[in-house]
């Protein structure tokens, strides 16, 4: 072979040794906000959601908490290439199936009108797949929060968003024997969308707050609503699933501000409904992001705090994993994530600083603290170097698709989910130059393609230039030896 052909051909190899250096490189995620974060088998999955800027995303991704893992640069594991679901926002998962270890997608804002309903998604063999679902037509809704009862196989999907208003129907998807079904309405709660909702023990569904006010729109960075109003939280609502019947709870005490487009968990010791951050009409006092209802008599209190109020989060998704609640994603103009342990039979919670430089706090709970008080500690981040040059508030609707991630410590950098034992540190921030590395890595990807197609086609040429002397050779031998 010539010596330019082994030059093109050191050159090939270089190329396949770049391409996996990229390959190698840490997966960054553009999602911002409203996604939805699944977590089966120790893999917390998120899918979909919106950037900064409202896009639609079709990113698919996941985090192994099964180990300990670094949240300056959380290990996401991309799935993208795999996802066959459109770009969407606004959509509600759950694990579910024979095994509860198939994740579910129900309905959310596309572009697509041909997205179908539901898709699954099977972590076994890594495959998608829109199943054919029986019994009633129904629409695609959004912005609504989908519950599992892991007892029966049922997805309980009620109100929501749809094209021409707020659906009002519980709708019942039973992801077992793939079929629809229809739940009751009678005493339900007026319609609505970005609400809280939690499953009960009991097999009661409990929801709470929420919107529907097409005309909403809040300030980006205080998530005060400016316009229009979301819904109250001085009742509470209760399905039971057995019964397939409503009631309502009047709650008491510290009662939050109107709000939506919050997340709410129960806690471990099933007795206490945690809800945190949200947009909110501005009550005129001081307000919080965390509180906390007693299931025994619906009473609302605040945890105690020392320092600054932890900032607000809106539009973000909350999963709890061991004895802890892991906030991912949210919309303000803080970037970051939060892991925030859960008390078990106690009271006493605390929100330890992360990064300074990020602003990013972590709540922690001791699980068994002897103490008789509802008044939690709170330790908040440092704001002194807040990530803004303005103070100048961004007027969003509420119904615009953007979002953030919640981060941990800067000194200590492993968090171990299963052994109860972490130590959080400050964790990835998503990157406030997206469009930037966007471009940079499509002009990578065109060089790097254009350069692999210059090589290989001139790889080719010299190839079969040496198989075309090779030949003229042996046919000039042979002519010689007749």
């Amino acid at each position: 072979m010539s010596r330019n052909s082994s030059v093109y051909f050191i050159l090939w190899i270089l190329l396949q040794v770049v391409k996996v250096n990229c390959q190698m490189t840490p997966f960054k995620p553009f999602v911002h906000h409203r996604h939805t974060a699944t977590l089966i088998d120790d893999k917390l999955y998120i899918l979909g959601g919106s950037d900064l800027n409202g896009k639609l995303l079709k990113e698919f991704f996941y985090l192994d908490v099964s180990v300990p893992f670094n949240t300056q640069e959380l290990s996401w594991q991309d799935l993208s290439n795999i996802n066959m679901v459109p770009p969407h926002d606004s959509a509600t998962t759950t694990k579910g199936g024979a095994n509860n270890n198939t994740l579910f997608l129900y309905g959310g804002f596309s572009n697509d009108p041909k997205m179908p309903l539901v898709y699954t998604f099977d972590p076994q063999h890594i495959a998608w797949n829109p199943p054919k679902i029986t019994g009633i037509n129904t629409v695609i809704k959004y912005e609504l929060t989908g519950v599992m009862n892991y007892n029966n196989g049922k997805f309980y999907l009620w109100s929501g968003n749809i094209d021409v208003g707020i659906s009002n129907n519980m709708l019942i998807l039973d992801t077992i024997n793939l079929n629809w079904e229809m739940g009751s309405i009678v005493n339900a709660p007026s319609s609505r969308c970005n609400y809280g909702a939690a499953l009960l023990p009991n097999n009661k569904i409990i929801y709470v707050g929420g919107m529907n006010d097409d005309t909403i729109k809040f300030d980006r960075k205080t998530l005060n609503i400016i316009q229009g109003a979301a819904l109250t939280l001085n009742e509470v609502y209760i399905y039971d699933m057995i019964n397939d019947s409503w009631d309502t709870k009047i709650t008491s005490g510290k009662i939050p501000s109107n709000r939506g487009g919050f997340s709410a968990i129960l806690g471990l010791d099933g007795q206490r409904i945690i809800i945190y951050g949200g947009i909110f009409n501005n009550p005129g006092y001081l307000d919080t992001s965390l509180y906390v209802l007693d299931l025994n008599d619906f009473n609302w209190y605040v945890p105690k705090i020392s320092g600054k109020i932890p900032k607000p989060r809106a539009y973000h998704k909350a999963n709890v994993i061991g004895k802890y609640m892991v906030i991912s994603f949210v919309i303000n103009n803080n970037n970051g994530q939060e892991i925030i342990q859960i008390p078990r039979n106690e009271n006493t919670t605390t929100i330890i600083p992360a990064n300074d430089h990020h602003g990013q706090e972590i709540i922690l709970t001791p699980e068994n603290e002897n103490t008789t008080n509802h008044e939690p500690t709170i330790i908040p981040a440092n704001d002194d170097h807040e990530n803004t040059t303005n103070h100048e508030p961004t007027i969003i609707p509420a119904n615009d698709h953007g979002q953030a991630i919640m981060q941990t410590p800067e000194n200590e950098n492993n968090v171990n989910i299963t052994n109860h034992e972490p130590t959080i540190p400050a964790p990835a921030v998503v990157s406030n130059y997206n469009d930037e590395r966007l471009s940079l890595q499509a002009f990578k990807d065109e060089m790097l393609q254009a350069v692999k197609q210059e090589i290989n086609q001139n790889l080719r040429n010299e190839i079969l230039k040496v198989v075309r002397q090779e030949s003229y050779n042996n046919i000039k031998n042979n002519t010689r030896q007749d």
